[in-house]
């Protein structure tokens, strides 16, 4: 009868081991720094999520009424600009909202500028005339204006004091919330 024979851990196999740890402290970290990267925590302070403070990005716009607009040319005015979209939801809750503000601030050196985001003109036409929208509306081609901005879904709105991002509202505005922000910009 032969003895079994048993073996002690080669070295091979010690070291077969180790790298097979090392291998999946690896992969964790590299899936822990993608996870990071992809929720912006690594990207620096201001480089991901929308636009909240600093100068606001320019932009030149072809008015669905006709006409153009620069923000450029608004510099003296509190200017609030709404990212908007026909198939929104929550934006049909704010149009009505928006266009009474509209109609007690607009001349007040407070400008209103819808930019609908990812939309068609017939639809976005559709939106204006269904809620009665009278301030300024314009398409974003291509969506490099949102891009500018940052945006992340609609509705998002930014208020623009002398250029500059004076505050960002993510989500459907309520009348006291749009109210407060515009009296204090007015009040600035």
């Amino acid at each position: 009868m032969e003895a079994e024979q048993v073996t002690e851990p080669t070295d091979n196999a010690a070291e077969k081991e180790q790298k097979e740890v090392t291998s999946v402290i690896v992969g964790v970290a590299v899936v822990a720094f993608l996870l990071l990267l992809s929720y912006g925590l690594l990207a620096g302070p201001g480089s991901s999520g929308p636009l909240s403070e600093g100068p606001a990005p320019d932009f030149s716009l072809q008015l669905l009424s006709g006409g153009q607009l620069s923000l450029e040319d608004l510099h003296d005015q509190v200017v609030v600009v709404n990212f908007w979209a026909s198939w929104c939801e929550p934006c049909r809750e704010e149009a009505p909202i928006l266009e009474k503000a509209w109609q007690e601030y607009q001349g007040q050196g407070v400008t209103f500028v819808g930019i609908a985001y990812k939309d068609t003109e017939d639809k976005a036409r559709a939106f204006l005339d269904e809620f009665g929208v009278t301030y300024p509306n314009a398409l974003d081609p291509g969506n490099k204006i949102a891009r500018a901005y940052r945006v992340q879904g609609v509705p998002e709105t930014f208020f623009v004091k002398g250029g500059e991002i004076a505050d960002l509202y993510i989500g459907p505005l309520t009348e006291d919330q749009f109210v407060t922000r515009i009296e204090k910009l007015l009040a600035r």
